[in-house]
């Protein structure tokens, strides 16, 4: 198997090292960890603002589903 050699600052090597099983190398810990998905990956993408207007709009479609249930349960009984 073909090797490279990367060069990463002291804080990098610590966090890496800190994701690492006794029995893993650290080729196996960075492909485990790129493999997942993960929510934490989005960490920092959106704003305080861009995230409140997101979650306003979320919260204002969840009401709106739950009134539309509830108008569609009144009609059925």
């Amino acid at each position: 198997m073909a090797t490279k050699s990367i060069m990463v600052t002291n804080e990098a090597y610590e966090r890496l090292s800190a994701y690492k099983e006794p029995y893993e190398s650290f080729s196996d810990v960075i492909n485990r960890l790129m493999r997942h998905s993960s929510l934490l990956n989005l960490v920092g993408v959106l704003s305080h603002d861009e995230a409140k207007e997101m979650m306003d709009h979320i919260k204002e479609g969840r009401k709106r589903f739950r009134e539309r249930v509830d108008q569609t349960a009144k009609r059925l009984q």
